[in-house]
């Protein structure tokens, strides 16, 4: 809580972090010789940990999200996990349209394929619901994402998916660009379910003479040793 003790006309919030980042070469991880094909099962004791986030966040969509899915897998086939996971990944960016959404929270899986539209955390929501419509314990990550060549500052808000590999661990997938994570990504919140992760929120109370307004700004500059 804040308290003007005189008259302002902004408030200023500055963070800096410095972060030291080792995933350069995202593709390098080996999973487990049981999880390589799916489908697979997971040991007894990594179930308890992980039936959370194998659990639908949105059961309601389940109907709608099988039949999207039918397309990467059919009972009975067999294909390599991270074939598929790259698939399903994939096909979120060729066939749906990225837009910027300035509501909050996120749209249910179901809206986002009957609109054929979404922002990064639309895309996020769809996967980990899609993933773990197959068993996959999959959870909601937002963050940062440096990207030098496009942002002006360099960075910005990002929100992607990581999903469980038994040998590999949580892997991340940038359902907004279709590739795995790396060291441009920098996460900030991870969460089950996405609308556990919201953005900054707040309330004032007084009187304005114009309606408030809120910007954000992310810089970001990479050090690399040469």
């Amino acid at each position: 809580m804040v308290t003007f003790l005189e008259p302002a006309s902004c408030l200023s919030i500055t963070s800096e972090a410095v972060i030291t980042h080792f995933e350069t070469e995202p593709l390098d991880f080996v999973v487990d010789e049981k999880a390589v094909m799916f489908p697979f099962y997971f040991d007894p004791s990594e179930r308890v940990d992980l039936i959370p986030f194998q659990t639908l966040s949105f059961p309601g969509d389940s109907a709608i999200i099988r039949d999207w899915l039918a397309q990467f897998w059919q009972p009975g086939q067999v294909i390599e996990t991270y074939t598929l996971l790259d698939r399903i990944n994939k096909e979120i960016v060729r066939n749906l349209t990225y837009r910027m959404r300035e509501e909050p929270g996120v749209q249910r899986p179901a809206e986002t394929l009957k609109i054929r539209a979404g922002s990064c955390r639309d895309f996020a929501t769809l996967f980990i619901e899609a993933c773990r419509y197959f068993g996959l314990p999959a959870r909601f990550v937002s963050g940062y994402l440096h990207c030098p060549d496009s942002v002006n500052g360099h960075g910005s808000t990002h929100a992607w998916a990581e999903v469980y590999l038994p040998g590999a661990g949580w892997k991340g997938f940038d359902n907004t660009s279709g590739i795995v994570v790396g060291e441009d990504h920098i996460a900030v919140a991870v969460t089950r379910h996405p609308e556990d992760a919201p953005p900054i929120a707040g309330s004032f109370t007084g009187e304005l003479s114009a309606p408030p307004s809120m910007e954000i700004s992310v810089v970001v500059t990479s050090d690399l040793p040469t």
